[in-house]
This record gives C-alpha cells, structure tokens and sequence, in this order.
C-alpha cells in the first residue's frame, strides 16, 4: 500500500493525477460529496445558529468505508478536491467522515492538472479553509431553507415534483417579469426610407436619420426625390479603434458558448469538466479574469512566432464583480502549443472558443478608419438627409484570430456599413433607388439562456 493517500472528486481527475504522481501515492475518488443535509426533516437546527445536520449519502456507504480504510493504512492523506466553494466542503466533508487528524492530513490545490501543477501543489500544501468552508454551507443551507418551505406551496397550487431555490426562484421571476413586459408592449409603426446610390463607378446604400410617423409623410418626401440630384454635403473620416473582450470567466464561457456553438449551460460545462481532467484546460470555475506569468509568456511566444511581434499586446483585465476571486486564473489552455484538444466533437470546439479567445486577449488592437458620408437632395435643400457608413479595417490586429459575439438579434438589413466611393463635399451624385419600408416596433427580446446567465451576474446571484 503507498504511504500516501489523495483524495479527489472525479474519477477521471484521479487517472491523471496518479500518472503524474507515481507509486509512493494512491489516487482514489470520492465520486462528488460523500455526505449531505439528511433527508429527514429540514436537518437544520433553526434555533441553534442555524446547524446543519449532515448523513452519509445512502450510495456512498461503501465508498466512505473504503476510503476511511485506505486513509487508516496511509502515512499521510491528501486532499486534492477543486479549490473553489464546493471543493473545499467536499475536502472538509471527507476530513469529519473518515476522522482524519491534522497532523497527517494536507490539503492542496491547483488550477490545471499538469504535472508542474501537480508537484508543486505537493511542494506547498495547506489546512482546510472554513471560511470558504462555512461560505458552503450557507448556501447550501439557505438552498435548504427556500427550497423545504416553498415547494410543498407549488405542490398544492401548480403540480408535484416542482421546486423552488435560491437561484432558480429569482430566474423564474425574472423570466416572468421579462413575459409581462412583452404583453405589455404596443407595436407603433413608422417608415424608413434607405436609398442606393452611385457616383459613377461604386454604388452604396444611405439613409434617412429618422423615420416618418405616417405613410403620407413618407409618400411625400419620395415625391421629393423623383430625378433628383444628390450632393456631397460631408466627408468624415475617423479613425477607430476595437479591443479583445477579456479571457474566460464560467459565466462569459457560457455565454459566448451559447451565441457560437449554440450549447446549453449544462452542456458547456459537462464538456469544459472533461477537458479540465484531461489536463487541456485550468478550471472552469472561476469568475477572474487574471492570466498567470507563465500564460502570458506562452501566449507571447505563441503570437510573435505565428503573427509577428506588432501583433502582440500584453493587457490586464480587471473584473467588477466585487465578490471575485481575483487570486484565481481565467479559463484558460494549459499548453499554446496545442492548437486543438479534445476526446469528441463538442470538445474540440470548445477548446477551440477558449484557445482562440485567450490568444486573442493578448493581441494588438484593431486599428479602423470610419468614414460617414452625409447626401442633401439638391431639388429640396431644407429636407432631411441621407447619411453612409462605411468601415475600413487598417489593421487587423486581435480580429484575426477571435471576434466576441452578442446577444442582440441580428440586423444585418439596416447595416450601412461597406465599401463607400471617394467622394468630396460638393460632389454630385445619382440615385439608383429609393423606397420607403413599414417598420414597426418590436417588443425587448425573451431571455436566451446565454441572456439570462448574464442578467443572473449582473444581480450578483448565483455565486
């Protein structure tokens, strides 16, 4: 028997470490959370400070046996459970069930399962942390609390097997609020009015600033464009500029997951656990944006060789959230020099999104030239006018490698951007056709999932 015991989680996390690890030490798994609040009952002593009652689960009877059995026969145990909230309960649950001591018990953690990770996790272990501990256990708790007094209420008034809870309560009502907003909304029409034109040799499209209320103010100002000439009242150009979105937090990577690869939480988090495992990416719990020396460096590396060095831009992100753990890593690659990574479909494309968005956080700015080009019908001076956008990209920077999405729904049919005439102020020009189209206004889109995730942490629930 190895003289040292680790303990983790996941089985599948238990199969690489043991490869790093060698044969002074055994790997075994608790399979998640050994124990729980008992079943009977609410198992939360209100009047005495709110103490939990916590039972062994059923099917982990055998499980906590053999572990309590393996941790007996070791010279030292170690906990290696994930290192955030739930990691750390789990540590502390394994260290009250199976009646370790401190003086042969160590606790360590680490953010990728590689093998640097994992040695030096050895290197400096530490004792359980209670207050993320205690941080648990009050959720858990409240979770308890919401849950055993509200659920009975949807039982009797809705159907059984619903329940209530801390954080899925809040998103009902969210939702709720977001479908009495949409009932409410009264769709008013008005009419816009875009126009193709040519100087000649390019043609493009421009319109009018405003929309007319009805269909006879419309009418008229057509009537005012029939043969018309159109001069260049304006040219200007700016320049822009576009910067990288930050790396990975759990909440932008199910969001952006969402928009591109059109996964559901769940799936996007049941795909980043196995690439976790596997030792291709850090974890993905995490609500940070920091990258470590070491990513950074690799990052650099990686973008001068494959890009050139004006391609790299090395940047901090720092979040909002005020409860983030900004000691933490974002979700990162372990490794630059994989490209791709993955045991099936749906993890490779996931790793592709976090690569490619990592990379690109550390990539020069896109530099633009915005050009807007104002046109007045020369047969009505006074009338409104017609404006063109167009953007050229200079450089192209981060946009090379990785674009963020966005939950707005798509409008590409009023976009004026494209390829505009170099035209100067006092030009005249043509137009090849002008039209009016009905539109009416729409209600605030339901909530994507994507959405709601978001709308979630901007509430600050859930974490």
């Amino acid at each position: 028997m190895a003289s040292n015991l680790v303990i983790v989680e996941s089985p599948a996390k238990a199969k690489t470490i043991q490869k790093y690890l060698g044969s002074e030490f055994s790997v075994m798994s608790s399979y998640g959370h050994i124990r729980d609040l008992c079943d009977k009952g609410m198992a939360i002593d209100i009047e005495n400070n709110f103490t939990p009652e916590y039972c062994v689960s059923k099917d982990k009877a055998s499980l906590v046996k053999d572990l309590r059995k393996a941790a007996k026969a070791a010279d030292k145990v170690w906990l290696a459970s994930d290192e955030d909230r739930e990691g750390e309960a789990i540590a502390w649950h394994l260290y009250e069930s199976l009646e370790l001591t401190d003086d042969r018990t160590e606790r360590i953690v680490f953010n990728e399962i590689t093998k640097t990770a994992i040695l030096r996790a050895v290197e400096n272990p530490r004792k359980i942390n209670k207050e993320l501990v205690d941080a648990q256990q009050a959720r858990r708790v409240l979770d308890r609390l919401v849950g055993y007094e509200l659920s009975p209420v949807l039982w009797k008034s809705i159907q059984r097997g619903l329940s209530a809870g801390r954080v899925q309560s809040v998103a009902v009502r969210l939702i709720v609020e977001k479908e009495r907003e949409i009932e409410l909304h009264l769709p008013t029409s008005s009419y816009k009015v875009s126009g193709i034109f040519t100087d000649g040799k390019i043609s493009f499209k421009a319109e009018v600033g405003s929309n007319f209320k009805t269909k006879d103010d419309a009418e008229k100002f057509l009537t005012l464009c029939v043969k018309a000439k159109y001069g260049v009242e304006s040219v200007e150009m700016k320049p822009g500029k576009r910067s990288p979105a930050a790396p990975f937090t759990t909440s932008t990577l199910q969001q952006e997951a969402s928009r591109k690869l059109g996964f559901s939480v769940s799936q996007t988090m049941t795909l980043a656990q196995r690439l976790y495992e596997a030792g291709h990416i850090t974890y993905m719990r995490t609500d940070s944006f920091n990258l470590s020396g070491d990513a950074m460096a690799g990052i650099a590396a990686h973008v001068n060789d494959q890009f050139g060095e004006k391609y790299h831009q090395s940047r901090k992100f720092t979040t909002k959230n005020k409860g983030a753990q900004e000691a933490h890593e974002a979700i990162r690659p372990t490794s630059f020099s994989k490209s791709t990574a993955g045991g099936d479909d749906g993890q490779k494309r996931l790793y592709d999104l976090i690569y490619k968005r990592t990379i690109a956080s550390q990539m020069a700015e896109a530099q633009l030239e915005n050009t807007t080009i104002k046109l007045q019908n020369l047969n009505a001076p006074d009338g409104q006018r017609f404006t063109a956008r167009g953007q050229v990209i200079k450089f192209d920077g981060f946009i090379r490698v990785y674009q963020e999405g966005t939950d707005e729904e798509s409008s590409s049919t009023d976009e004026l951007d494209g390829q505009l005439p170099a035209v100067k102020v006092g030009e005249t020009l043509t137009s090849n056709r002008i039209t009016a189209t009905e539109r009416f206004t729409k209600h605030t889109p339901r909530y994507t999932e994507a959405a709601l995730v978001k709308k979630l942490e901007e509430l600050g629930i859930g974490r």
